[in-house]
């Protein structure tokens, strides 16, 4: 592996540990305002925390004598409108999802866009290698044993959720288009906006929420805004750039695994063996992810030679 490939992976880990903690917030501000009244205050608060990131980043670039590139406008401004639809599509049906179904649910559910980045690729013609393959499989069993505790049985909040996490799944892909050709801070910046927009138009025309109910969820949606979103979707698109899309799933996929972690250090929930067992299952599929084949390959080819 090497420092640039290291560095990514950092990156996408703390993407997701910062996820794992975003369902409750959005659990709790569901409690008070609608959807749309979410998404919009969350995505606004986002672009904003970015401002004056990207100015204090370009000050401390001129203070190094570092030249600024500036993203070329006509694709920093398509890949903004791209990123922000599916960010604010995929979003709200997150939002109506988690109102009707339990956080534990809604974090599997939306996780499965670990399976449907790769399906999706193949749709694209990028065929994921068997280990690619088998990793995926892992990390969907261990997101079952760690977040499913009886039966699954599929309701209208969860087919919601499943609609959103395939549109989660575009919405990885079409960074990983965009962020290839422009600064990521500012397509990161640009989708909020653009979301923002969105969120507002659909918040005004059905109708909106009061002013009181408003103020009850600014603790959530400040929360989300600021970490989800300003942070932790600005390490997204930074760390996804030069990394196999599939890959940037597994391990974003992770944020089922630390949100029970922060569930047993600030809750003192007691995880079952079984949640254990999910979480082993997931942190291994990310690790085997990382294992070049002929790695692991080597052992039993060489009892091959010694049998021979």
């Amino acid at each position: 592996m090497t420092k640039f490939e290291l560095r990514q992976y950092t990156l996408l880990f703390i993407t997701a540990v910062i996820w794992g903690t975003g369902f409750v917030g959005q659990k709790l501000g569901m409690d008070h305002v609608e959807p749309f009244t979410f998404t919009f205050a969350r995505t606004l608060i986002g672009g904003l925390f970015l401002l004056p990131v990207m100015a204090l980043m370009d000050a401390a670039k001129c203070r190094r004598g570092v030249t600024i590139h500036r993203s070329n406008r006509r694709m920093l401004f398509w890949g903004s409108v791209c990123c922000g639809l599916c960010l604010i599509t995929a979003e709200s049906f997150q939002q109506f999802g988690v109102a009707l179904s339990d956080v534990t649910k809604s974090s599997f559910i939306t996780a499965l866009y670990v399976v449907f980045v790769p399906i999706f690729g193949i749709a694209l013609g990028r065929w994921p290698s068997f280990k690619i393959a088998v990793c995926v499989a892992l990390s969907v069993a261990g997101l079952y044993l760690l977040c499913i505790k009886d039966e699954l049985r599929f309701t209208a909040g969860d087919l919601l959720l499943l609609i959103g996490a395939a549109i989660f799944a575009v919405h990885i892909l079409v960074i990983a288009y965009f962020v290839a050709r422009v600064d990521g801070v500012a397509l990161s910046c640009g989708q909020f906006f653009v979301a923002s927009f969105l969120g507002l138009i659909m918040m005004l025309a059905t109708g909106g929420d009061t002013w009181e109910n408003f103020c009850a969820a600014a603790p959530a949606f400040i929360y989300c805004g600021l970490m989800s979103n300003g942070v932790a979707y600005t390490l997204q698109v930074v760390g996804q750039r030069g990394v196999n899309s599939t890959i940037a799933t597994l391990i974003l996929s992770l944020e089922s695994v630390t949100g029970t972690f922060f569930g047993i250090v600030l809750l003192g929930e007691s995880p079952s063996l079984r949640q254990l067992l999910g979480c082993a299952l997931m942190f291994c599929a990310v690790i085997l992810s990382q294992i070049p084949l002929k790695t692991l390959l080597s052992p039993l080819a060489r009892k091959q030679r010694a049998a021979e």
